[in-house]
């Protein structure tokens, strides 16, 4: 059973003023489970051919409301020369992705823009004319976003900055310059859940658990982690679906397999957890050997029980696994669960043989030839 324990953030609306100018980074805080950042640019449709923006990076802020130019981390976002009216209609233009930050208040955010930033409008007769985008000065001097978001360890959050483009192109009058005064509306959500288990027995440890997401796209993306002493384990943002959660032994030379866990659950901004452990089981072996005395073209058929099925009337019935003797009697059992068994040997007309046998995980056993002899 898979329990969901929803939190509650604050996913604010926010109209944005970007600032231009140049990058400034501060990364200390950053773990191994620290929440991720991804953000998507894309535009309102504007009525011209193109308008052209030189991205440099984007920056936030954490745990500062302050007017300080100090404390700034860059996202190391994709920088370029783009043309905004290429991102509308569904289409984006990813600036940063699962960019890991600090758990905390996300405070403050800008997107930095560079210089060369142009305009093409289609003037009479269908020519295209090319125009530079001016930038204030006011926007020079570093206005920036309040945002005062809840940052919380082990999620993923999405931004999605909508650039709009009619109401960012401002014409000056009789000077002729066609100014960029950036609008951009961003909204955020929690676009990655949880997902918590354990792994027995203690024997198994130390384990990884995984899951695959996107699986078979160019984005298939594979999260892992390691259990702790207890078999406790987390895998942090993780993207909302239905996942196998599949655990293995750290050591190649384990006794033990690999298990799943099937359907797991996972709901943005939500901590899934697997109630019952996720048991890896002893790696099976197998048995091999030969049976002599048969005569002609008689076989015989090796079998051990492997379960019991709770009716001591029907014996025949007990889950087994079984082979029939081949090319010189030779026989394999494939798939033995680890541990001790009775070996039986039957063959009609012959004399039925019993030997014990021990099964060790990953290996097979060899036994000795067994001779059967007529009734």
């Amino acid at each position: 059973m898979k329990n969901l324990r929803q939190l509650k953030f604050i996913l604010p609306l926010l109209l944005l003023t970007f600032v231009f100018g140049c990058k400034d980074s501060e990364s200390d805080g950053v773990s191994a489970e620290a929440p991720r950042i991804s953000i998507r640019l894309v535009d309102n449709p504007g009525d011209y051919a193109a308008v052209n923006v030189n991205i440099v990076d984007v920056l936030i802020k954490m745990d500062d409301d302050t007017e300080s130019d100090e404390g700034w981390m860059s996202l190391e976002a994709e920088s370029g020369m783009v043309n905004l009216l290429e991102f509308s209609g569904g289409f984006s233009k990813v600036l940063v992705d699962r960019f890991p930050i600090p758990a905390g208040t996300l405070s403050q955010m800008r997107l930095v823009l560079g210089d060369g930033n142009t305009i093409d409008i289609e003037a009479e007769g269908g020519a295209i004319e090319t125009h530079e985008l001016k930038t204030p000065s006011a926007q020079q001097s570093g206005l920036k976003l309040k945002i005062d978001a809840v940052i919380e360890e082990g999620f993923t959050y999405n931004y999605v900055l909508d650039f709009d483009v009619n109401k960012s192109i401002v014409m000056a009058g009789n000077s002729g310059n066609i100014i960029l005064k950036p609008v951009i509306y961003a909204n955020a959500e929690v676009s990655s859940g949880i997902i918590e288990g354990t792994v027995a027995p203690m024997e198994a440890l130390p384990a990884m658990a995984s899951v695959t997401a996107y699986e078979g796209t160019e984005d298939e993306l594979v999260i892992s982690a390691y259990t702790d002493e207890t078999g406790a384990f987390a895998l942090w943002g993780v993207p909302e679906g239905s996942y196998e959660v599949t655990v293995e032994p750290t050591t190649e030379d384990s006794d033990y397999g690999t298990a799943s866990a099937m359907d797991v659950q996972v709901v943005n901004g939500a901590i899934t957890t697997i109630e019952d452990p996720i048991v890896l089981m002893l790696k099976p072996g197998s048995i091999s050997g030969t049976v002599a005395g048969l005569v002609g073209d008689d076989t015989a058929i090796v079998y051990v029980v492997t379960g019991d099925n709770g009716t001591p009337e029907n014996l025949e019935d007990d889950p087994k696994i079984e082979a029939i003797t081949g090319e010189n009697g030779a026989y394999l059992l494939e798939g033995v669960p680890a541990g001790d068994y009775d070996l039986m040997v039957t063959a009609e007309g012959y004399v039925n043989q019993t030997v014990e046998v021990n099964v060790t995980p990953g290996d097979n056993t060899e036994v000795a030839e067994i001779t059967l002899v007529a009734e």
